[in-house]
């Protein structure tokens, strides 16, 4: 146990984190479970093996990742981008639709006949490819028309393939890039031409989709009735899952009905995923609710620490690259779920169900380890020098 404890490396407080989020999913996965188990497809104990087995793999990506040193995610990147296209490409051509929805969102991996959702992994490689670049112009002067193609263009033709089917993903993603450019010193003038590009961009696709409502079936309506629900007070068949979810917020009071006695799960649709917050408050109270927050809290003081402590531009852009969305995706999905947000479909990070999900939060996670590994190795060096009588005990 002890030799398994000395290969891990990086920042040990994000390595409590991850284990207490994962520890504590187990609780209120199995009792949301119950709902899908209700079905008769499966049962409750399968749903829960099946969460431990997707928690099992991630942790183990996450252990592979953060032992390859960070430089090599500069490369990797520039390599993922265009196999990253040719996933999305394939997703949206082979996606299906539920309801009559467009749902082009998985790609059916075969052999293991498990589902993907590509536009996840693109998440966590463009935030890369863009720490990359940016790293890369950090000291020179910055012009406009030098940085369309090999920036710019990559991002936005992502993020048109994954926008037909996800808007709430693609709108997360455009904002943590405008974030991460901000932070890397990309001039304002320009981020406000390329915010005000995105926006065009998604008048264009929404002007579009209406005119061709055959060729992406009621997607755009969906967005439209979701932001209509949430602005209108008024109660409609719309408005069921988030009043749910209300409903059970209100009934866990402070300190909960106590695990597994939520009353909402039966009710309420995805209740094992989207809405499973809703489920936490139910069954563990105000008291669960402000504990899960603080840890989601303490997981972005810890990158900002890392990244403050990296010896790189690169390094410290990466980690918030790949970190923030984290946290930002984590409070969109609690914001929802106490309605301060309209129903965007983001799970709560290494909480929900769902392998995805978990495995590219574990991708995400074990990339910023590597770059405190980095840091902690640099350390020993540094203190080595400056202890040469612990070399030579080292080597006697």
């Amino acid at each position: 146990m002890q030799n398994i404890f000395k290969q891990i490396k990086g920042d040990k407080a994000i390595w409590a984190i991850v284990a207490l989020l994962a520890l504590f999913s187990f609780m209120p996965v199995y009792s949301a479970a119950s709902n899908l188990a209700n079905s008769g497809h499966t049962n409750t104990f399968s749903l829960l093996v099946k969460h431990f087995m997707h928690l099992l793999l991630g942790f183990v990506i996450m252990f592979g990742v953060h032992k390859v040193p960070y430089k090599y995610f500069r490369g990797l990147s520039m390599v993922m981008i265009p196999i990253v296209f040719v996933l999305l490409l394939v997703t949206m051509l082979q996606g299906t639709t539920i309801d009559g929805a467009n749902a082009s969102r998985w790609i059916q991996i075969p052999i293991v006949n498990m589902s993907f959702q590509t536009s996840t992994l693109a998440s966590v490689v463009l935030m890369v490819y863009v720490a990359r670049y940016l790293s890369k112009i950090r000291d020179k002067e910055i012009k406009f028309k030098e940085t369309i193609l090999p920036l710019w263009t990559p991002v936005f033709l992502i993020l048109i393939l994954i926008l037909p089917a996800n808007f709430s993903t693609t709108a997360i993603i455009f904002t943590m890039i405008m974030m991460l450019a901000f932070i890397g010193g990309y001039p304002l003038k320009y981020l406000g031409l390329m915010i005000m590009s995105g926006f065009a961009g998604l008048a264009i696709f929404v002007l579009v989709a209406k005119a061709f409502p055959d060729a992406m079936p009621n997607r755009v309506d969906t967005w439209m009735s979701r932001i209509e629900n949430f602005a209108n007070d008024e109660d409609t068949e719309a408005d069921y899952q988030i009043e749910k979810a209300k409903i059970a917020i209100a009934t866990g009071e402070i300190k909960g009905l106590g695990p597994g006695k939520s009353i909402q799960k039966n009710f309420l649709p995805q209740s094992s995923s989207d809405f499973i917050f809703a489920i936490i408050i139910e069954e563990y109270g105000l008291i669960g609710g402000v504990f899960i927050l603080v840890l989601y809290l303490w997981f972005l003081f810890r990158i900002v620490v890392v990244s403050h402590k990296s010896d790189t531009i690169f390094g410290r852009l990466l980690v918030l690259g790949v970190g923030l969305p984290i946290v930002f995706q984590a409070l969109i999905n609690m914001a929802v779920a106490v309605e301060l947000f309209p129903v965007t479909g983001q799970t709560l990070p290494l909480i929900s169900s769902g392998g995805t999900s978990i495995w590219m939060t574990c991708l995400a996670i074990g990339i910023i380890l590597s770059v405190s590994a980095k840091r902690e190795e640099l350390k020993e060096i540094e203190d080595a020098e400056d202890n040469p009588l612990a070399i030579l005990s080292e080597a006697i």
